[in-house]
């Protein structure tokens, strides 16, 4: 009895290594797999990069108008001002003095149209009463008006005199924050041919924009309103948002190379970007959020016959189509695609949120050795010969 178990256990021993020979010595060595992607919701964008120059909004070159020695300063850098509040002053001799002299000179020309007005009244009553000649009137008249016209000259030049002195006195424009500031007292600034910038100043550090040079081949594609990203060195961890305001028609040339300059907003409400860092653009000309997408992987895959072996084929018609697999079938579905960004392309119907599509189809071959090659390795005719070899690695 006790035999006859034993018999019986090595049996059942045999028929499972029998099976199992079977099962693996007999399979294949070469395994199909494939991966797969779900038809989901993504943002899909496309964008242009470029670089630009941060700088404020509004920004004021403050200068003078007369000449003269810088006697008073009042701000410096980053110095707050409001409009109409004194930056800086001119030494005022020169100009007080030709205040002086055009008062003067108004003086004296009233006084001679005080003695000429008397003096037509005079030769007006004699001619009249046919005293004196009508040459000698006349002469009196326009000694008169010629008067009157020296009194209205001397005026302009006492106005212009007076103006001058007060172009001595710099005041700021506007409401902002001073950026830089050229001269220091007592330097000498002429105004001959131009005016001299004496100070700048941006109205609001908060209100920031971006000067961006976009290649030609990208400018096609730049419109008002789309929305931008940027990044400066001083932030790297920062990313800063705007809307591309403006996009200028003049080209720029620089070593054969044209660019066009857009203008893109930058809200600086915390004040770290400043006037002249160098920002990272891109400029999002295809932007679409929370559409249903699928891997451009997905609208690439064409199962073939050598790679899905005895597997069978459902094809569609159309040029787009998404492949899926079940029971052993491989099936398309013809899709209506939209934008792509490269990686992702958007659906506009045909298949489900939520679908499972074959991407890419992949053959992976076993370890198992071949038939009288165990353990045998290809030797190249140039490696060195181990002790016993011939050159044809014969021993």
């Amino acid at each position: 009895m006790k035999r006859k178990k034993i018999l019986m256990a090595l049996a059942a021993i045999i028929v499972a290594v029998v099976c199992c020979c079977l099962a693996f010595c007999g399979k294949d060595r070469h395994g199909i797999q494939y991966d797969t992607a779900v038809v989901g919701i993504n943002d899909i964008s496309n964008s242009v990069t470029a670089t630009g120059t941060i700088e404020p909004v509004t920004s004021v070159d403050v200068g003078t108008q007369v000449s003269g020695i810088v006697a008073k300063i009042y701000v410096d850098y980053n110095s707050v001002v409001k409009k109409g509040q004194v930056i800086a002053e001119l030494d005022k001799t020169n100009l007080t003095s030709q205040v002086n002299t055009a008062k003067a000179a108004l003086n004296n020309a009233q006084s001679q149209l005080t003695y000429q007005k008397a003096n037509y009244r005079r030769y007006k009553t004699l001619f009249d009463k046919g005293l004196v000649s009508a040459d000698e009137y006349e002469t009196a008249l326009l000694s008169y008006r010629q008067a009157q016209d020296e009194v209205r000259q001397q005026q302009e030049s006492l106005q212009q005199a007076q103006t001058n002195l007060g172009y001595a006195t710099i005041t700021s424009p506007v409401d902002g924050v001073v950026l830089s500031r050229e001269v220091e007292e007592g330097q000498t600034v002429a105004a001959s041919f131009e005016t001299p910038t004496l100070f700048t100043i941006a109205q609001d550090l908060t209100d920031m924009r971006v000067i961006a040079d976009v290649d030609e081949a990208d400018i096609g594609d730049v419109k008002e309103g789309e929305r931008v990203t940027f990044t400066v060195d001083a932030y790297p961890e920062d990313t800063f948002s705007g809307i591309v305001t403006q996009v200028r028609q003049e080209g720029n040339t620089e070593d054969n190379v044209v660019t066009y300059e857009v203008v893109i907003s930058a809200p600086n409400k915390e004040l770290k970007l400043k006037p002249g860092l160098t920002a990272n653009v891109s400029i999002f000309t295809l932007d679409k959020r929370g559409v249903m997408s699928v891997p451009n992987k997905a609208l690439r895959f064409t199962p073939t016959k050598e790679l899905i072996g005895d597997a069978q084929v459902v094809d569609c018609k159309g040029s787009s189509k998404v492949w899926t697999f079940a029971d052993n079938v491989f099936k398309a579905h013809p899709v209506k695609t939209g934008i792509s960004d490269g990686i992702n392309t958007e659906l506009l119907g045909g298949v489900p949120k939520g679908m499972k599509v074959i991407t890419e189809i992949k053959v992976e071959t076993g370890n198992m050795p071949e038939p009288g090659g165990a353990g045998r390795q290809e030797a190249s005719p140039f490696a060195p010969k181990g002790p016993g070899q011939d050159k044809k690695g014969k021993k």
